[in-house]
């Protein structure tokens, strides 16, 4: 794999499409079209998954609470959707069991709630990765015994997905790459290129680290920005490029706090009913850790600069403490936060003129082909990226058909069947376990086991090759972190192999220290700081500005404890 350095040398050449945004959605536009046979280039202004695509509930689901307000075709297009990424990511996208608590006086009763779950395996085809079972009273609290059992009437225990968002976002725009397709990350489009009758013809872009500046011809071009549209759609009109809010998007802030699990010791997700608004959140377990999540807020500014307040984990913990009373939280307790923005479409104001609770906004999508012909995708969600990326490519071969740049003899792309990188070769049982005692094996042990499970949890079959590397240097299975399962092997993979080519890219994308670690990873920022710089050729001084880039963002997810 060509390094991020590399790929930014790869770009100037003419492409039939240029994606602009390095979030999942723009990450399989380019998958989609690479593998159709068409030239792509995707860029982005920071790393892939910066943004939406790696602060998300990391779920891969139906959207079970989307029945409520009747909308049918996208709960069944996220559950076939779900199918088809177990099938292609296998190591990342997980069946996880999820507890739907019911209480006396609950807004739907337990007959309710069981015909919902009746209708939600249906949309599946029954295909869900198991049928919903109805759980009695004392069941419930032999699987959750930290669950508040007063006024407890049942639970139905249904099952979606689990997944690392920004690996399964990664490896999407890693098999673009090998299909050809350049990914150039740290490239900020400035603007938009156009022809004298106005058409767009591509993008000029600016190298973030070097302030080198190319132009990208194109026969296409996608806004795939995310939380950005509305600021790219700005510039294709020639305003100022971070004028945001202009309408088209309205995007809502999803926080999630991150606590040790033995504070909440859930063994599956609990569904929970917020006691002041009635807001669906989630206690999910996650390794050593459990996180709850997710706020739902109207959100102006800065998508860059969106993090957690004191309020935000003030109503999640309110939330855990009424579901879990035995087991009280505090903010002492929360280790780490994250926030982002849903991409969601504005939707009209009502006959008097106000808007819906941003609860209520859908997740649908919309795919736009503007004045000049720039085509924007808005809206959607984690689970159906794919099919979003399909219809996008469809308009996308619409367009250079109808302009006569279509070339001829594209491929079947296969997205729905071809598996990403690291699920080539995984095995049909979907055997974790199996797979990590191999891997262990072939670093002629000198894994442990939790890092063996972790290397193959987090690359697949690719981590036959990590633990091979480690078999011919045992240094690089060191521990980053005493008691942690993340080694250096993983630094320098993530360098040579994954484009990463920040400190933050590796502590919060790459690895998920930023999270888990109880100090954010700070205490060894240094050292994998100095690694990267041995491997990328910093000078001192740019490894500072790393340093002082990741405190930053630390920082920021730490911000909510400074309020008064």
């Amino acid at each position: 794999m060509p390094t991020r350095a590399e790929m930014w040398e790869r770009l100037g050449s003419d492409v039939d499409v240029l994606v602009v945004g390095g979030g999942v959605t723009g990450a399989g536009v380019a998958r989609d079209a690479a593998r159709r046979g068409l030239t792509v280039a995707l860029v982005e202004q920071d790393d892939l998954a910066y943004g939406t695509s790696s602060r998300s509930s990391k779920l891969v689901h139906g959207g079970l609470r989307y029945l409520e307000s009747y909308e049918f075709g996208l709960v069944f297009e996220s559950v076939s959707e779900r199918r088809i990424l177990m099938d292609l990511a296998p190591h990342l996208v997980n069946p996880l069991g999820f507890v739907f608590p019911v209480y006396a006086g609950s807004k739907h009763n337990l007959f309710i709630i069981n015909a919902g779950m009746w209708l939600y395996d249906g949309l599946s085809l029954f295909r869900s990765p198991k049928i919903h079972k109805k759980l009695k009273p004392a069941e419930v609290a032999v699987l959750e015994p930290v669950l508040r059992q007063e006024g407890l009437e049942g639970a139905p225990l249904y099952y979606d997905c689990s997944t690392d968002d920004a690996r399964l976002t990664l490896e999407t725009a890693l098999d673009a790459a090998e299909e050809g397709a350049v990914i150039a990350t740290y490239a900020r489009v400035t603007h938009f290129l156009e022809d004298e009758t106005g058409r767009i013809t591509g993008a000029a872009v600016k190298d973030r680290f070097s302030g080198e500046e190319k132009e990208i011809h194109a026969h296409a071009v996608v806004n795939a920005t995310g939380p950005w549209t509305d600021r790219t759609l700005a510039m294709r009109r020639g305003e100022v490029a971070d004028d945001a809010n202009r309408g088209l998007l309205r995007p809502t802030k999803g926080v999630h706090v991150v606590v040790d699990a033995e504070k909440l010791p859930v063994q599956h997700a609990v569904v929970c009913f917020h006691p002041e608004d009635s807001r669906v959140l989630f206690a999910i377990p996650w390794g050593d850790r459990t996180y709850i999540g997710t706020t739902d807020t109207d959100y102006r500014g800065d998508p860059g600069e969106v993090a957690a307040t004191a309020a935000d984990v003030d109503y999640l913990l309110q939330a855990a403490n009424t579901y879990f009373p035995q087991h009280t939280l505090v903010p002492a307790d929360v280790i780490s936060t994250w926030a982002g923005l849903r991409p969601l479409m504005a939707p009209p104001s009502d006959e008097h003129g106000e808007s819906m609770n941003e609860s209520a906004v859908s997740r649908e999508h919309r795919i736009m082909v503007g004045v000049g012909g720039l085509v924007t995708i808005a809206g959607g969600k984690l689970t159906t990226y794919r099919r979003m990326a399909a219809e996008v490519t469809d308009t996308v071969v619409r367009l250079l058909r109808i302009s006569g740049h279509l070339p001829e003899d594209l491929s079947d792309p296969k997205t729905d069947s071809a598996p990403l990188v690291g699920a080539v070769g995984w095995p049909e049982d979907d055997d974790h376990a199996a797979v990590a005692a191999k891997v262990r094996a072939a670093s002629k042990d000198v894994l442990p086991e939790d890092v063996a499970r972790h290397l193959t949890d987090s690359y697949g079959m690719r981590a036959f090759t990590l633990a091979e590397l480690c078999a011919a240097d045992a240094s690089l299975a060191e521990r980053i972190l005493p008691g942690r399962p993340e080694t250096f092997v993983q630094v320098d993979w993530a360098v040579h192999e994954e484009l990463a080519t920040s400190l933050s890219d590796v502590m919060i994308r790459r690895t998920q220290l930023y999270y888990r670690d109880h100090d954010q990873g700070l205490g060894v920022a240094e050292a994998v700081a100095e690694r990267m710089a041995e491997r990328l050729g910093w000078d001192g001084a740019r490894r500072n500005e790393e340093l002082g880039r990741y405190r930053a963002d630390v920082a920021r997810s730490r911000a909510w404890k400074q309020e008064d």
